[in-house]
């Protein structure tokens, strides 16, 4: 079956799309059958049942990807001596308020907590 796709319309074209989106699903569906079929067919050649080699091939999971601990906040080196409210770890970009005060000719080392 050929299909000149430059005369269809659009609408012809979404529809025969949709058209394609579920033979595809049914299609994936019965292949999808066959192989388990076949699959089980080979398990029972050799006296097992699929669930039972399914079962036993599965990777087992690794605790340290399962069981994240959270990290830890890291402790504050640097404080606004206008506000001690406003603080920073040192660690990523400098706080607006830190550039200020080092433009400004204060010295990191002043601002230490």
């Amino acid at each position: 079956m050929k299909f000149d796709l430059k005369s269809m319309t659009r609408k012809e074209l979404e529809k025969l799309s949709t058209d394609v989106q579920k033979a595809l699903k049914k299609a994936a569906e019965r292949d999808r059958k066959f192989a388990m079929a076949a699959a089980q067919k080979a398990a029972k050649e050799h006296g097992f049942e699929l669930s039972d080699i399914t079962d036993a091939t599965k990777p087992a999971k690794s605790p340290t990807k399962t069981t994240k601990r959270p990290k830890k906040p890291s402790t504050p080196k640097y404080a606004n001596p206008a506000d001690k409210e406003q603080t920073w770890t040192g660690k990523g970009r400098q706080p607006q308020w830190f550039k200020d005060l080092v433009a400004s000719g204060k010295n990191a080392a002043d601002l230490m907590i």
